[in-house]
């Protein structure tokens, strides 16, 4: 498994999860890294990306409730959402952000959120 992403579930508006997601690969730690989402019917989004030396990124929509960090022994990435809305409801993925060393997208997990 190359990419192996957890930490999904059902939870009601304004609640908070925390994903994780284990990364294969020894360019891990020098790579800038993203979560990505989906939601039914839409296009795959870039929410959150972390870089080499923990610089951070945020897609408008989540920023302030999202925070991304990263774990290179372990070579897992995390994302924290809290005052989750039901908008924010999609499969999560991450992967790496530059295209070239991008890894199979993996199943994701899912995050559904209640109103």
């Amino acid at each position: 498994v190359q990419l192996q992403a957890s930490g999904g579930g059902l939870v009601q508006a304004g609640g908070s999860l925390r994903l994780s997601c284990v990364a294969s690969g020894s360019i891990f730690s020098i790579a800038q890294m993203g979560w990505f989402r989906q939601a039914p019917g839409k296009q795959r989004e870039l929410v959150a990306t972390i870089t080499s030396s923990n610089s951070t990124g945020y897609a408008d929509s989540v920023k302030g409730r999202f925070s991304i960090s990263r774990d290179n022994k372990k070579n897992t990435v995390y994302l924290q959402m809290n005052s989750l809305k039901p908008e924010d409801t999609a499969v999560y993925y991450c992967n790496y952000v530059i295209v070239a060393r991008r890894k199979p997208w993996g199943q994701g997990t899912l995050v559904t959120v209640s109103s």
